[in-house]
């Protein structure tokens, strides 16, 4: 990757996910959802995008609810997912590259149809450690919505949280918990087969 300038801030902003603890960021976001303080709904009415009266209340309905959880979930699985692509990209012998320019390969075909193909399997890999740390997640649904409103945001970690520990219902939680490992199971070997093909 060739140097540019503003590189150490770009770094910064991209592992910033990981380096701010998970609680506190919870708190910002939560801020920036906020119903009445919101930043997003702010700057949007400061654009004109809508009117004051007509602000999303981004935690209080229960579909903007789940995709603010998938967008804070997202946004703390970034840094992950740069450091998977960037050691696979690394891993792509120059030499493959240097005779696909020779050959007339340009920018988008050197990349969907050599570096792509290379790097399918580390990606999986990212990929797969991405949906099992999605799945066993429970923090941010915890410190952002506490699983509401009306449950819509009660994924299957916090829903076993809820009722095994919370409620004291052990045997149920547990249940409830162990019921994600076919789930995971059955992931894993979908993606693990579609690469194999891949590579076949």
């Amino acid at each position: 990757m060739r140097p540019f300038a503003g590189r150490k801030i770009v770094r910064a902003l991209i592992i910033l996910p990981w380096a701010v603890p998970i609680a506190l960021a919870s708190v910002a976001w939560e801020w920036m959802f906020d119903s009445l303080y919101s930043v997003i709904n702010w700057s949007m009415i400061a654009l004109g995008i809508i009117n004051r009266s007509d602000a999303p209340n981004w935690l209080g309905n229960p579909h903007l609810a789940m995709l603010c959880v998938i967008i804070v979930n997202a946004w703390r699985f970034f840094p992950f997912a740069i450091v998977i692509f960037l050691a696979g990209i690394t891993s792509v012998p120059q030499d493959i590259i240097d005779a696909a320019t020779v050959d007339g390969a340009g920018f988008w075909r050197r990349n969907y149809q050599i570096v792509l193909p290379l790097i399918l399997p580390i990606v999986a890999v990212g990929l797969i450690f991405g949906i099992v740390f999605t799945f066993t997640d429970l923090s941010i649904v915890y410190l952002l919505t506490n699983g509401g409103p009306v449950n819509a945001t009660s994924v299957l970690g916090f829903r076993g949280f809820q009722v095994g520990i919370v409620s004291g219902d052990v045997s149920h939680g547990a249940a409830i918990s162990l019921f994600m490992l076919p789930v995971l199971l059955i992931v894993v070997i979908v993606v693990l087969r579609f690469i194999r093909r891949r590579e076949v």
